[in-house]
């Protein structure tokens, strides 16, 4: 069997019947004819040797394999009004609309200048910002996403239709006062932190933190967590008050207050991975790639407390 491209126009025929459920409705939502619809099913059942849409009665089903299709084909259909979307705004002299999302801690290091930097080049983008901690289940996945993972960390579904780029290994500190017996030293075994007092400060007791545990656990300890904060800024006012240490990724530790220190965490360094995912349907977007280029760039601006 000699395979062909398939045909967009009749995939997009196919997720039309499978919707609506019959042929004739699926006519009437394309402006086609129910003959000119039956012969594109019919063509594409012959072009991909599978019985996509069978008879029931009066009407019709998709088997199996058409709603399998149908599904794949709504994918292919929506990147592609993507890059349409794309061709018309460079037409148009537009760059459109791109949405970012990223979580705190990132967003209070790189996303000021990185949207500071777009807003400049491309003055009539549209940008819609989302903080990660505060999105829902209910809102769509968003053209560029600053996310966090471990190194062999199995990238969820959502992600499969976008090009994940590395941006940072962040490794973490200990936030102490300048007055505690740790704050002169280059850098602090973790083991060191068994008998403090921690101040908690991650917001949903996610990767984040289960980094820290499995660290502390690899240290023969678990953390005493004697406060609950959901911010960075917040546990370390807590620990600038002297009530005891917080541990939080170096990236979280660009902008102490007085009164405190950051200190490089040793044997073991817990480490954060920081990742940017763009949806393949803005992948050649000219913002995207900017906003990729941007955020490479603060990555490498010295602003990281260094073991």
């Amino acid at each position: 069997m000699v395979w062909t491209m398939l045909d967009v126009h009749r995939l997009r025929v196919l997720r039309t019947v499978v919707a609506t459920g019959s042929v004739g409705a699926a006519a009437t939502t394309l402006g086609y004819t129910p003959s000119a619809v039956s012969q594109h099913l019919a063509t594409l059942q012959r072009e991909t040797g599978l019985l996509l849409i069978e008879r029931k009665g009066r009407g019709i089903q998709p088997t199996a394999a058409g709603r399998t299709l149908a599904d794949e084909a709504g994918r292919v259909l929506e990147s592609l009004s993507g890059v349409e979307g794309v061709v018309g705004d460079l037409r148009a002299g537009r760059v459109g609309r791109l949405s970012i999302s990223y979580f705190a801690s990132a967003g209070a290091a790189w996303i000021p200048p990185v949207v500071a930097g777009l807003m400049q080049e491309f003055p009539e983008l549209r940008l819609d910002l989302r903080l990660i901690e505060l999105l829902g289940d209910e809102h769509p996945d968003p053209d560029l996403e600053i996310f966090v993972g471990g190194a062999d960390e199995q990238l969820r579904p959502g992600r499969a239709q976008s090009r994940v780029h590395h941006l940072l290994d962040d490794p973490y500190a200990v936030v102490v006062p300048t007055d505690h017996p740790l704050a002169q030293l280059a850098s602090v075994p973790l083991a060191e932190l068994a008998s403090e007092q921690w101040v908690d400060n991650d917001f949903n007791r996610g990767f984040c933190r289960q980094v820290i545990l499995d660290a502390c656990a690899e240290a023969g300890f678990s953390p005493d967590f004697r406060i609950e904060t959901h911010d960075y800024p917040t546990a370390i006012s807590f620990v600038a008050a002297g009530v005891g240490v917080t541990v939080l990724p170096g990236l979280g530790a660009t902008r102490l207050p007085d009164g405190v220190v950051a200190i490089p965490l040793v044997a073991p360094t817990p480490v954060r991975h920081v990742y940017v995912a763009v949806k393949a349907s803005v992948e050649h977007h000219p913002a995207a790639r900017r906003a990729v280029e941007l955020l490479r760039e603060r990555v490498t601006a010295p602003a990281r407390v260094e073991a």
